[in-house]
């Protein structure tokens, strides 16, 4: 308790110096978190942009033939791998709608309105009319709609690519937020796609979420070993969003670099401090080693300067850190009032990052606490 009484009245002897350099550790952290937290929230804003309300893995056919037979027994085997969160059958097949004199690609995709909801969010996405509920319904999209200028309740034709045509029921309209989809999907009932493109109860794809989409490649690989089935691929977003996946990674470096470097610039200013207060305070320490304390605890005494002043600037900087998110989030807007980037506070990174710098700091006390076991207390006092 000596070493630490010490180190406490050190600090406040030099009160100028130990605010100053509080000040400089506080500010250092801060940009340490902001940098850090504003990245790790871009880059849960670009995975939920991407893969948001998209399935994390897809199994479809490997063959010539589109469609997959005996799904139900594929759907069940994924199933009690349990390994995934949602999994939802889907059957899509491509047709034209017909909008006067011209005609509209689409892709016509048949769900189970509950299990695709789970990967799609389809029912928030909903602004007019409902879910389809009879077999001769479907909903299409926003951009889709404003083409056709069509209303709820509607008639919609569909040309299939035979040539035949089948008329169903608009009865609802949604808005998943990506321009191709609300201007490409018209979505139905499983069956419905079913019977109108002649699939005979075949499915085109088995549509999977995960709970921890980063482990999605992995748990692809658990499927496809576990199917073992040459007929079907098994894909994960991973592959096919390798670009994204890059830029994340080069995200993520120059973070952890960004940060690396602000602990360094932390260890030396702490460790050059202290080295400094050893040389003004040797006469005391002289003195203190003279009247019987031991090296070790003289040494303490910069090894508890360094956890107190780190602990004092890791607090502050963390608070500092935290309200310049804050303000950056609410003075950078969208145009349409919203934030710019979504604000996500990852608590096990403020965490770590505070132990870390608490960590760091006591660390650099050791180089001025070695420094002190130097010091001969009979030189020391004779020198003044």
């Amino acid at each position: 308790m000596l070493s630490l009484k010490v180190a406490i009245r050190f600090l406040k002897s030099g009160r100028t110096q130990t605010v100053l350099i509080i000040l400089g550790i506080s500010i250092a952290i801060s940009i340490q978190v902001f940098v850090g937290l504003l990245i790790g929230g871009l880059q849960q804003s670009l995975v939920d942009s991407t893969i948001g309300n998209s399935p994390h893995i897809t199994v479809s056919s490997a063959t010539d033939v589109s469609t997959i037979r005996d799904w139900e027994a594929l759907q069940r085997q994924i199933e009690e791998l349990g390994v995934t969160q949602v999994i939802s059958a889907s059957a899509s097949a491509n047709a034209f709608v017909i909008d006067g004199d011209s005609s509209l690609p689409v892709l016509v995709r048949g769900f189970d309105f509950e299990d695709a909801d789970q990967i799609y969010n389809i029912s928030s996405s909903i602004y007019e009319g409902r879910p389809y509920q009879s077999a001769r319904e479907v909903m299409i999209g926003r951009d889709l709609q404003e083409e056709l200028e069509v209303n709820v309740g509607d008639k919609l034709t569909i040309t299939l690519s035979n040539g035949s045509e089948i008329t169903l029921t608009i009865s609802g309209f949604y808005d998943l937020g990506v321009a191709n989809i609300n201007k490409t999907w018209v979505i139905s009932n499983l069956r419905t796609v079913q019977k109108v493109f002649g699939f005979n109860g075949r499915i085109t794809s088995i549509e999977v979420a995960v709970e921890e989409v980063f482990q999605a490649d992995v748990i692809a690989a658990q499927i496809r070993n576990f199917l073992a089935n040459d007929d079907i691929k098994v894909e994960n977003w991973k592959e096919l969003n390798e670009e994204l996946l890059s830029g994340l990674d080069g995200q993520r470096i120059s973070s952890t670099i960004i940060q690396a470097v602000i602990i360094l610039s932390v260890v030396i200013a702490i460790a050059s401090v202290l080295a400094i207060s050893v040389l003004q305070k040797s006469r005391q320490i002289g003195i203190l080693k003279a009247m019987g304390i031991k090296d070790l605890a003289a040494s303490l005494i910069f090894i508890y300067q360094g956890f107190l002043i780190g602990l004092i600037g890791s607090i502050l900087g963390m608070t500092l850190g935290l309200g310049l998110l804050y303000a950056f989030n609410t003075f950078t807007m969208n145009p349409d009032g919203t934030a710019l980037i979504d604000l996500y506070i990852d608590y096990d990174f403020i965490i770590r990052s505070w132990i870390i710098a608490v960590v760091a700091s006591t660390l650099a006390g050791l180089i001025p606490a070695r420094k002190s076991l130097q010091l001969d207390p009979i030189e020391v006092i004779r020198e003044g």
